[in-house]
Formats: structure tokens, sequence, C-alpha cells
């Protein structure tokens, strides 16, 4: 490893972060140089992906720390959305980890500035009934930042009107989950809206949804109707 590179800060959260940037285009869900990533490191710092620079030959030393006023360090400036990357992370201390991408099914129901409503219910897993479709607000600027500010109220993911996706995460591998999770939801809508009407799920069945989800992928939880046979299945 390069000495300039052994001294950097958080190495193996700067290459997990360009894994993910990787990760992202190649399944699809990105494509370019649209996307960013940022991630806080604590005292009052983040880091976040440089503006222009290709993911795949993107290194370490040029993802850019920042502070949150709005000072950086490293050789290269970092990308166009630091602003709403900087608010969120200041204003959302529940999570550590914001993603912004162009992915095409999510970008298509912002190009129709609507939200996308509970037409699965895996829209749950952005945190609420509806993701939100954020005012329309010229790219980088305090204003798009102000406006996703207000649509990720309560959520973990908000369209960009004609723009993109936001999505929020305790880490980089929950976003990126949430990211994929998110650009289905929106395909699944945009192909249902083709066809016809899409029937919403109701509050009541997304609060069950909610319900639901405080258990779900719990070892420790019992179903009254579910019981273990054992460790190993008896020969038949």
């Amino acid at each position: 490893m390069p000495a300039s590179l052994s001294a950097l800060s958080h190495l193996a959260l700067r290459t997990e972060i360009i894994e993910t940037c990787r990760e992202m285009n190649a399944s699809g869900v990105n494509q370019g140089t649209s996307g960013n990533v940022s991630v806080r490191i604590g005292d009052g710092r983040f880091l976040v992906t440089p503006t222009g620079i290709p993911y795949a030959g993107m290194t370490e030393d040029q993802i850019v720390e920042m502070t949150f006023d709005g000072i950086y360090y490293g050789p290269c400036r970092p990308t166009s959305e630091w602003r709403f990357h900087r608010d969120i992370l200041l204003h959302r201390p529940d999570i550590d980890t914001v993603i912004h991408t162009h992915s095409m099914f999510s970008t298509v129901i912002s190009c129709l500035r609507r939200d996308i409503p509970a037409v699965h219910y895996m829209v749950a897993a952005a945190g609420g009934e509806n993701i939100r479709c954020a005012d329309y607000a010229t790219f980088g600027s305090q204003a798009l930042s102000d406006h996703a500010l207000t649509a990720l109220e309560g959520r973990l993911a908000c369209l960009l009107a004609n723009h993109g996706l936001i999505v929020l995460g305790a880490n980089l591998r929950k976003a990126l989950a949430l990211l994929v999770e998110v650009e289905t939801i929106a395909a699944q809508y945009w192909r249902a809206l083709a066809v016809g009407t899409p029937v919403i799920l109701d509050s009541a069945e997304m609060q069950n949804v909610f319900d639901m989800f405080k258990v779900y992928g719990r070892q420790d939880v019992a179903d009254p109707e579910l019981r273990c046979g054992g460790a190993i299945a008896p020969a038949a």
C-alpha cells in the first residue's frame, strides 16, 4: 500500500464508499458519475465522494473529508450535491449514510412530480405510508437541500423532482439495500400505472406492516403457530 494511502484517515471506510459506488453502477441503480455517497465519521465531519470522477478509477485519497461548515480536505472538490449531504447528516442524527442516484424508475416518477404511494407494502421500509417527492430546485443549490430535508421528515427516502432519489441508512450496506428496494418499488409503480390504476394499501394495513416490521427477521421472536422439530430433520 502506498504510504500516501496508509496515512489517510478512515481508509477502510473510504474503500467501502468506492466499492458501494461501483456496485451502484454495476447493479444498474446509477450510471456514470451522476450519483454520490456520504458517511458520517464523527467529530463534526463526514466523507463524501468527489465531483466528476468516474467510480472505476476512483481512489481512496480522492474521497473528500468535510466539516459541517463547508471546509473540505484533500486534492479533490466534493460532489456538487455536498449541501444536501451535509444538511441531512447534520439534521438526522438517526442515520450515518446518504446515497443519491439518478436511478431509472425513481427518476421517471420524479419527473411526474408524484409521491410513490403504498402501492406495495415494502414502501414501509422507507419509513412511512409513502415516499415523498421533494419540490424541484436546481442541482447543487441550497434550495434543493431545503426541499430534500422537508421531504425526508420521518422518512428514509425521497424523490427529487425531475432529478432522482435520496436514501438514508445507518451504514452503507443498509442504505444500498434500501436504494435497491425503493428503485424496485418505483419500477412496480410505473408498470402498474401503465396498465391501469394501482390499488393503494390503506393506513390500517400499513400500520399492520409497520408492526410486523418491528419483529421481521428476528430469531428471538416466537410464532405461536410455528414450532421447531430439532436441529436436524430426521431421515425420511
